[in-house]
């Protein structure tokens, strides 16, 4: 089971998380969405796709930019299209 934790708060937790680059990314229905805000950051990787970003808001505090996840990644990385993964200080707990 992992679990992404930010400000005290479980953001995310599955057994299904998706490794990809050492980064887990959580199935969309793992993910606790009020935690989450859009964001208008995007980011391209060259492999995967283009990236669409949320800020992770806990407790009235803000993390820009923390969670990522590819809408629509290329064919190589369709195993985690709509998955997040978190980063920015978000802890990933066994």
């Amino acid at each position: 089971m992992a679990k992404a934790v930010w400000n005290g708060q479980v953001i995310a937790e599955t057994d299904r998380c998706e490794m990809v680059e050492g980064n887990h990314y959580f199935p969309p229905e793992a993910v606790k969405k009020e935690f989450l805000q859009p964001s208008e950051t995007h980011t391209t990787c060259g492999w995967k796709g283009i990236a669409s970003y949320h800020n992770v808001t806990v407790g009235g505090q803000v993390n820009k930019d923390a969670a990522w996840y590819y809408p629509q990644p290329k064919p190589a990385a369709k195993n985690i299209a709509g998955y997040v993964a978190f980063w920015k200080g978000v802890k990933i707990e066994p």
